[in-house]
């Protein structure tokens, strides 16, 4: 278990993870576009690398670079090509990633420790991405297009609510 990253924040074994503010992140470039899908934020570096290994296969196939190739077998498969669904899913298989160096048999259908192991997984033990559920990976996308819309325009017509369609009465002279 190497923890060591360079100074750009990669890790010198695990392909598609680097390190930020002491947690490891996951992300992957759609092929043939710029855009990326954000696949977590995770407590170790094989965690983080088994959500890229989901992410490479279900959009390189077969072909993909994996971080473990012994693992491929056992990921979850994502319901669909969807960001969200490929995010789910790479998560899922951080969390076998993580009970599997603890020696922990997960249920992949329910995502819980298999119940004759359930008492060696604390509640502190578990994890949870927050990144995903406060919407963080989609903030700067999300600042971006509010950049691009255009302001409203003013129109030159005068509204009922204008001071030249008053009676003559202004909020100022009481």
């Amino acid at each position: 278990m190497a923890s060591a990253s360079s100074p750009s924040g990669k890790h010198p074994l695990y392909h598609g993870i680097r390190r930020r503010s002491g947690k490891w992140v996951s992300e992957i470039r759609e092929p043939r576009k710029t855009t990326r899908i954000w696949l977590g934020t995770y407590p170790t570096p094989e965690m983080a690398a088994a959500a890229y290994d989901v992410g490479a296969l279900t959009l390189k196939g077969a072909e993909a670079f994996v971080n473990f190739p012994a693992s491929v077998a056992s990921y979850p498969l994502p319901a669909s090509i969807l960001s969200a669904d490929i995010r789910k899913a790479a998560a899922a298989a951080a969390l076998l990633k993580k009970a599997e160096s603890k020696g922990i048999e997960i249920d992949l259908g329910s995502g819980h420790p298999h119940p004759a192991k359930k008492e060696e997984m604390t509640s502190t033990e578990e994890y949870m991405d927050k990144d995903v559920f406060l919407n963080l990976p989609n903030l700067l996308v999300d600042m971006a297009e509010g950049l691009l819309v255009s302001p409203l325009r003013l129109s030159s017509t005068p509204s009922d609510d204008s001071p030249g369609n008053s009676d003559g009465e202004s909020l100022w002279s009481y």
